[in-house]
């Protein structure tokens, strides 16, 4: 038998556009409130990561849809600076966080050139990226605390103001996959927000941000696979996230899902367990979530990485989110 969590964990429904239509990714997410998931997130992508995930629904306007269809927690990953200019991702959030008060979080990040080369500007190096989001960042919290707001640097913004607010401003998180970044997002940020690792590179990512200064939640995303059979699990992951395997700076770097098939050629089936917790036993996947809790993870959002989620939903609704209410 699995042990419980030695403290209180929110446990959330990951909704990746990248591999599921909207209209299904939105009654699946319904379909994980009423088997008792906590909360939810999505992704934010224009592209998929590989063609044979296929997807790639706009973001915000499912987030609103998926708000009033639900009534728990719902965040988004997000990347302001070139393919969105943060005023609107500021007026986006204030809006959906005046609709649905306490609802609405967004973990912000520097972003990944699949999704950001479509404006046509170059992409940046990552210390650029870095003073970008950090210049982004604080146009928001301006605008979110009803600032008229003006700014030339590696943004541009004239005269801005958000004319409808909500009486309290969303958590702005700090997306972050190594230490160096969780300190540079740990002054700035209401919690921090990364994905899956081994154990010891989890623990060096929590310490840097606490180290840093951070107290906010410690956010992570986990990604597996599960059926009926360890095989099944496992073909299902290569199919779907051999193209994600890659760490930076090729993940942020390669620039189509044409590009991101091409250096998957050669992933093997075994060489997607580096990135993706794979079983066809739910007590496995509980204990595997335990020891995150253990390492100190207030949300922990699990994302089945097949395109079906309903047999995910209703097994781990039924054998793994019990044993950490």
């Amino acid at each position: 038998m699995t042990r419980k969590a030695e403290h209180a964990v929110i446990l959330g429904f990951h909704a990746s556009h990248e591999q599921i239509h909207p209209r299904r990714l939105l009654d699946s997410v319904i379909r994980a409130e009423e088997v008792g998931f906590d909360a939810a997130m999505c992704s934010d992508h224009f592209a998929p990561w590989g063609k044979d995930q296929g997807h790639s629904g706009f973001a915000w306007s499912w987030l609103g849809a998926a708000l009033q269809a639900t009534s728990f927690k719902l965040g988004v990953v997000n990347a302001p600076g070139q393919r969105y200019h943060p005023a609107i991702i500021a007026q986006a959030a204030a809006t959906l966080e005046a609709m649905y008060p306490g609802r609405f979080w967004a973990a912000l990040g520097s972003g990944e050139n699949v999704n950001e080369h479509i404006t046509g500007d170059g992409w940046p190096r990552k210390s650029l990226r870095n003073e970008r989001l950090r210049e982004s960042v604080d146009v928001m919290r301006q605008l979110l605390a009803g600032n008229e707001v003006s700014h030339d640097g590696l943004i541009t913004v004239d005269r801005a103001r958000l004319w409808t607010l909500p009486d309290s401003p969303p958590p702005l998180l700090g997306a972050a996959t190594s230490p160096e970044t969780a300190a540079f997002v740990a002054p700035w940020s209401d919690g921090l927000a990364t994905v899956l690792q081994e154990p010891d590179a989890l623990r060096r990512i929590i310490d840097a941000y606490r180290g840093a200064g951070g107290r906010g939640p410690v956010v992570l995303q986990v990604h597996l696979s599960y059926a009926d059979t360890d095989d099944e699990a496992l073909a299902i992951a290569h199919e779907q996230w051999k193209t994600n395997v890659f760490s930076a700076p090729v993940s942020w770097d390669l620039d189509t899902p044409e590009a991101f098939d091409e250096a998957a050629r050669h992933v093997r089936p075994e060489d997607v367990r580096g990135s993706v917790l794979v079983s066809s036993d739910a007590a496995w996947h509980a204990a595997k979530i335990a020891e995150f809790v253990d390492l100190g993870f207030d949300e922990i959002y699990l994302h089945h990485v097949g395109t079906e989620q309903d047999q995910f939903l209703d097994v781990f609704g039924d054998r793994v989110l019990g044993q950490f209410a």
